[in-house]
């Protein structure tokens, strides 16, 4: 098969033929038609992830074919239309007994624990927890772009945030989890307040139903800007990019009792960003993580996209073939472009 593969840290990754993959007694392969490009591929390849060991082929959002079937695999056969959320579960630890695969004592993730998606073929482990059927009015660019910001940013907006119509939510941070909270706290009636330095992207977050956008580039103080276009603060803010600065102005823009939501990974040199404890204390403020989401958790957002209350392929950008994602995974850290760009073409 094609793959992408870098075998140093910070080096350019090379267009390669490797033997395609055969599956696990409890996995499938899957042919893949589309994978997105992520900026958590970016933090693989640089090496911010422990858990890759080199050679490795990036990518971790996916949708395609089913093209082989382990033998103990029960709910799965070769030709089904398929996607799978970025965190797999292993099926036997508490977490997963209850419910919780998106924090699995033993999870996985293609991409990072294993060879992921920048290729013609991967192979992912546990199919019958883990994989989600692709209705066929989804296409597969729109379904690999699901894979991590879209769910990321379902679960991090419904299930952590606890987002309510009426609401006042920020989203600090507009490219691809940015936008999709925004999507996704649009429709369910909340306010929400969009903060980016770059005017198209926040152009694109007002068309994704932003009320307010502030350009930080300009603003000498985004949480005070966000608390005045707000009445005095927001009930649920996300830290949608990952900085500590985008993490300190989520916190300082809630109002009391106010929900922090951090979603934008926090890696190398940011993974321990100072808070400001005394307001999160005296404001009695919640601060969330949220990592991923469950396979059947799909069962509750696939109905809003296949009704149109979502629309998740207004956020897909630039299509490219294989070749192309070398460049635009190193292009990652620069935030170029609005959307999420997609290989669909792996020949």
């Amino acid at each position: 098969m094609k793959a992408v593969l870098y075998t140093e840290f910070n080096r350019r990754p090379e267009l390669v033929t490797l033997p395609d993959p055969t599956p696990a007694p409890h996995g499938v392969v899957i042919k893949v038609e589309a994978t997105g490009v992520c900026r958590s591929d970016w933090h693989g390849w640089v090496g911010h992830d422990g858990d890759i060991r080199l050679p490795h082929v990036p990518g971790h959002e996916l949708a395609g074919v089913i093209a082989a079937v382990g033998r103990d695999v029960t709910r799965w056969k070769g030709g089904e239309r398929v996607t799978v959320p970025f965190v797999g579960g292993c099926g036997s630890c508490p977490e997963c007994h209850a419910g919780h695969q998106q924090v699995c004592h033993n999870q996985f993730q293609p991409g990072f624990t294993h060879w992921g998606s920048f290729a013609q073929y991967v192979a992912i482990d546990q199919a019958d927890l883990n994989l989600v059927a692709l209705p066929e009015t989804v296409d597969y660019a729109t379904a690999a772009s699901l894979g991590c910001r879209f769910v990321t940013s379902f679960r991090a907006v419904v299930d952590q945030g606890r987002v309510a119509g009426g609401q006042w939510v920020a989203v600090h941070g507009c490219g691809g989890v940015g936008l999709s909270a925004i999507m996704i706290a649009d429709a369910l009636g909340a306010n929400v307040v969009a903060v980016d330095i770059a005017e198209d992207k926040l152009a694109l977050a007002r068309q994704l139903g932003a009320a307010v956008t502030i350009d930080a580039s300009v603003t000498p103080d985004v949480p005070a800007a966000v608390r005045d276009a707000t009445g005095g603060g927001v009930h649920v803010s996300l830290d949608a990019l990952g900085h500590p600065q985008t993490c300190l102005n989520s916190i300082l823009n809630l109002r009391r009792r106010g929900r922090h939501v951090q979603v934008g990974l926090m890696l190398g040199d940011h993974s321990r960003p100072p808070v400001p404890m005394d307001r999160i204390i005296a404001h009695e403020l919640e601060i969330l993580g949220s990592h991923g989401m469950q396979a059947h958790r799909y069962d509750v957002m696939m109905p809003m996209i296949l009704s149109g209350k979502l629309k998740p392929e207004r956020l897909v950008g630039r299509r490219i073939d294989l070749a192309e994602s070398i460049d635009a995974l190193m292009a990652m850290d620069r935030f170029q472009g609005t959307g999420t760009t997609v290989v669909t073409r792996f020949d």
